[in-house]
């Protein structure tokens, strides 16, 4: 039997349209933003959604953001408080999802938000996303373009390492500039929670809100946004963390010229500089995945700023495997 055909669509207003086109069509397509490239389906149509769960292998109750093309469709689908608002305003179109109480006007299936009473929203940077979900005329529900705990992916050519025949199409704009995954912050009873860290600074969110951001809550059977299941983001090899040098037998993901010798070396950032090794995080963990090391060490990285984020998603891909 044939293996269906996965186009690679440009980035430009003929592969969005096409793009668009599959979409309001019940198709999959993954399309690149600012953090990692999205496997999309329309957000409003359960079946089509059921695909992404399929092309993925990705656990029911995982629910998935949406994807807006503006501030006025996030309001069609959310109740924005004022905190909400302010966030909005200072930081979309950008890598930050809000999950918000479900507007009365939400057209965001219930499959979407694995049965939920809140959802995910997030108005992408880039543009070819926004021109994408703008055409298909409905929120877009998106997570990474992956096999579901496989590593995240940056570019096109990861997309289609996991999914070629699975899905529909990609729209290829070459890598993406932030790399890691939105951060994601909830605004629904009590305080602000930080639910994942990711390409925007808890730094800078809490100076827009001025409070301090709560911790997500300790119960994750039935996570309330996408990526906080324990184990996420895994590489086939086993993940190592803080090594100070490397064991027989590893690759090592670099941080800041720590590493030497002839094993597999991969330095997420020669200078040091957090912004460049989250760009370079997915892109790492697979080149040296596809070393055939049986373990990759990682050097320590500053918990500081992005790299909140970036020891968020080493901590996930070390984790026991289910």
């Amino acid at each position: 039997m044939t293996q269906p055909t996965t186009l690679r669509l440009a980035a430009d207003a003929a592969g969005a349209a096409r793009a668009a086109e599959i979409l309001r069509a019940g198709g999959l397509v993954a399309f690149p933003t600012e953090t990692v490239y999205g496997l999309g389906a329309d957000a409003a149509n359960p079946r089509a959604v059921t695909g992404i769960y399929e092309a993925k292998g990705r656990p029911r109750f995982n629910p998935l953001i949406a994807h807006v093309a503006s501030v006025e469709q996030a309001r069609r689908e959310g109740v924005f408080s004022r905190q909400a608002e302010q966030l909005a305003e200072a930081f979309w179109p950008g890598p930050l999802t809000l999950v918000l109480p479900l507007a009365a006007t939400s057209s965001v299936c219930d499959l979407a938000r694995a049965g939920l009473p809140s959802l995910g929203l997030r108005l992408p940077a880039q543009s070819v996303a926004r021109d994408i979900i703008a055409a298909t005329g409905r929120p877009i529900a998106a997570p990474s373009a992956n096999r579901s705990g496989h590593v995240s992916p940056a570019n096109a050519d990861h997309v289609l390492a996991d999914l070629a025949g699975r899905i529909d199409a990609v729209v290829d704009d070459g890598p993406c500039a932030v790399g890691v995954e939105s951060t994601i912050v909830a605004l629904l009873d009590g305080a602000p929670r930080l639910l994942r860290p990711g390409g925007l600074a808890r730094e800078k969110i809490e100076a827009i809100l001025g409070v301090a951001l709560a911790g997500a809550p300790s119960q994750q059977n039935r996570p309330v946004a996408p990526g906080l299941l324990a184990s996420h983001y895994a590489p086939a090899a086993g993940v190592r963390l803080n090594a100070l040098s490397l064991q027989p037998g590893e690759a090592g993901l670099d941080f800041g010229g720590r590493f030497s010798g002839p094993a597999p070396i991969f330095d997420l950032s020669p200078s040091g500089d957090l912004a460049e090794a989250a760009a370079n995080l997915f892109s790492g963990l697979r080149t040296l995945d596809a070393s055939g090391a049986r373990r990759i060490a990682v050097a320590p990285i500053p918990g500081s700023g992005l790299g909140e984020a970036i020891n968020d998603r080493l901590a996930r891909a070390a984790a026991p495997r289910p």
